[in-house]
């Protein structure tokens, strides 16, 4: 176990069994890299992958008896007491036995140590927990002694959940879903490992993956919604996003401060405008607004000064001049923010000012620069989602990534991750995410949101992306494809997993040349035809058929074969008449409203299992009563795949 492939081996000694030290900087690629030169380091990496090696490691529970005592330490915070709890039930269910904790000063021969603390600095006075990052965190052996700490305040739960992953075989899959292995003898590699994340701020912005625990467990920590303090808490946010008019509402200044609002087309408005940037007692007036929103809010490390959700920027002379003069809208608002960031920055040191550059201001200005305590979003709505974010497609993002990345220190990316239009709905960007994340890192971006379907239960894969997203915010490096596998096999089992992944290739592979937007709006994209949607249902059932016998499983492989489902019945009489077309074999009912009312019977869930409920099908809103309205009745065939 310990150091996985991608990750610097920085040393190895052997006294009877063998050691191994991880660096993992896992904010900066280059360090994770195994160097292959010479005859000594193709026999360490021999070794590392030899099938015996994590046996030899350090000993937890031999045949259902603990093997070690848990120590919580003097000093504890509530997220270290809430780590040790973590390990303790965690360790009883892989192992079926009790494990002690004790909150002594001298310990027994074999413990395991959670935290800083005296113990802690007793045992291993060669780390400096205090210096840790508020992630970083540390799992290290000597002799019978195995630390799990890290900084504060989420360091130490970090260290657990991460010991529970890679050494112990856990898995958080979704917060209804878990793997948690059975080992009557426990052992793990006598391992060094020191890591802390890619990024510093790590949002998966799926509804599947909203609950806090299931976030602390996934090492997630975004705000949306919070995590308690006593589980490590978040990064908060005030405000999130298009914040202009929450800041200067415009039924209130607009009558009597019209200039500072756009002026368009020659004329001061409010209507689906924005906020004029370059007028001096509208920027003081702010800056005033912000700090009452932060007095508000002693929690917040980062409030939202963010541009409104359409166009509309000003025109007056001032802003042209500044616009013109930078080669983009970017320049006036970052030239504002700056404004802003200053003033507030002696009462309010430790925080950030966040803006946006989305759509109109996505462009880096030429001259100016954020400020150290600015973070720019840069958002990708405009992309092509069935390609990595590097391709040829996205060629103008690329631009603007690497001209944000060159000028501004802490750069952040809203990411856009599902078909907002039609969240039950087949939306092939799978394959993607990975590599999309990687990009990032590769840029020196420092935190992800990643907005997915956020309105409830039921959207497509869903699941799959709220943990692959997850995993891949902590480590880019991770092999993405073999996560997925690894998550299909996990979630819905393995018998079932194989054609759901060969659903998964099968529309990636029929989606080839498609611009994937994330607002499609359409059922008449190529990769949903017939001859596709027909195979992607018979996948689909065979999944169903492999998990017939679980139950629990069987629910979730049905929940998820509901966008197929979708894309049958809004497209359903094109697919017959090509069904007749290509002399094809209908694979569903004859009768659309009968697959309507199978839908409805999936959606409305299972009582007391809130996730198989289905309430919206789109941003919008969509319900599935909305949907369905119009199946009722079935349509008239105008050419009937049966017919000879």
């Amino acid at each position: 176990m310990g150091c996985a492939l991608g990750e610097k081996v920085v040393g190895l000694r052997w006294a009877g069994k063998p050691r191994l030290r991880c660096a993992r900087r896992l904010d900066d690629p280059a360090s994770m890299t195994i160097p292959l030169t010479g005859p000594r380091s193709i026999l360490m990496l021999g070794l590392l992958l030899a099938p015996g090696y994590a046996q030899a490691g350090w000993q937890i529970a031999q045949d259902g008896k603990a093997g070690c005592i848990l120590i919580e330490q003097a000093g504890a915070t509530e997220p270290e007491k809430a780590a040790v709890r973590e390990l303790a039930d965690a360790l009883r269910q892989i192992t079926g036995t009790e494990f002690k904790v004790a909150k002594v000063v001298e310990i027994p021969e074999r413990a395991i140590i959670v935290g800083p603390g005296p113990i802690a600095a007793k045992y291993f006075p060669e780390l400096n927990l205090a210096s840790f990052g508020w992630e970083e965190l540390v799992m290290r052996v000597k002799g019978e002694k195995l630390l799990l700490a890290g900084g504060r305040p989420r360091g130490t739960l970090y260290a657990v959940n991460r010991f529970l992953q890679e050494q112990c075989g856990v898995r958080w899959w979704t917060p209804w879903a878990t793997n948690m292995p059975a080992k009557g003898t426990l052992q793990v590699a006598d391992l060094d490992v020191r890591e802390k994340p890619a990024f510093e701020y790590r949002a998966p912005f799926w509804h599947a993956g909203f609950e806090p625990t299931w976030k602390v467990h996934n090492c997630v920590n975004d705000s949306f919604p919070e995590i308690p303090k006593g589980l490590g808490g978040c990064i908060k946010y005030k405000g999130h996003a298009h914040t202009f008019y929450p800041l200067v509402p415009p039924e209130k200044y607009f009558g009597e401060h019209p200039e500072w609002y756009s002026m368009i087309k020659g004329k001061r408005t409010s209507n689906h405008a924005q906020l004029c940037l370059t007028n001096p007692k509208l920027r003081d007036f702010v800056v005033g607004r912000v700090k009452e929103w932060l007095r508000e809010s002693p929690d917040a490390e980062i409030i939202s000064v963010t541009q409104n959700d359409w166009a509309g920027w000003c025109e007056c002379l001032e802003c042209k001049a500044l616009d013109d003069a930078e080669g983009s809208h970017s320049g006036t608002m970052v030239a504002f923010v700056n404004y802003i960031a200053e003033k507030i920055e002696p009462e309010f040191p430790n925080v950030a000012v966040d803006t946006f550059a989305y759509q109109y201001t996505r462009k880096p200005p030429k001259t100016i620069r954020p400020r150290k305590n600015v973070i720019v979003r840069l958002c990708s709505i405009e992309c092509n989602f069935r390609e990595p974010l590097d391709h040829r497609s996205n060629a103008s993002f690329m631009a603007d990534i690497e001209g944000w990345s060159k000028i501004c220190s802490r750069l952040y990316i809203w990411d856009y991750t599902t078909d907002f239009t039609g969240y039950v709905h087949p939306h092939p960007n799978w394959f993607t995410l990975g590599p999309n994340v990687r990009l990032f890192q590769k840029f020196g971006v420092k935190g992800l949101f990643e907005q997915g379907a956020y309105g409830g239960y039921g959207a497509e894969m869903a699941e799959l992306r709220a943990w692959l997203l997850a995993q891949s915010l902590w480590n880019p490096q991770q092999d993405d494809k073999a996560l997925i596998k690894e998550f299909l096999e996990g979630y819905y089992g393995k018998t079932a997993a194989e054609p759901i992944d060969a659903y998964l290739q099968l529309m990636h592979e029929a989606s080839k040349g498609v611009s994937l937007r994330c607002f499609l709006a359409t059922e008449n994209q190529p990769y949903l035809n017939f001859s596709t949607l027909s195979k992607a249902e018979r996948l689909w059932q065979q999944a169903e058929e492999a998990a017939h016998d679980e139950p629990e499983k069987l629910l979730r492989v049905r929940m998820s074969h509901l966008p197929v489902r979708c894309a049958f019945l809004r497209a359903w009489s094109r697919l017959r008449n090509e069904c007749a077309e290509q002399k094809g074999t209908w694979p569903l009912a004859e009768s659309r409203k009968a697959v309507a009312e199978e839908f409805r019977a999936v959606a409305q869930g299972v009582p007391d299992k809130e996730w198989t409920h289905v309430r919206v099908m789109s941003e919008a809103g969509q319900t599935v009563d909305t949907f369905l309205k119009g199946f009722a009745e079935d349509p008239p065939e105008t050419k009937n795949p049966n017919s000879k």
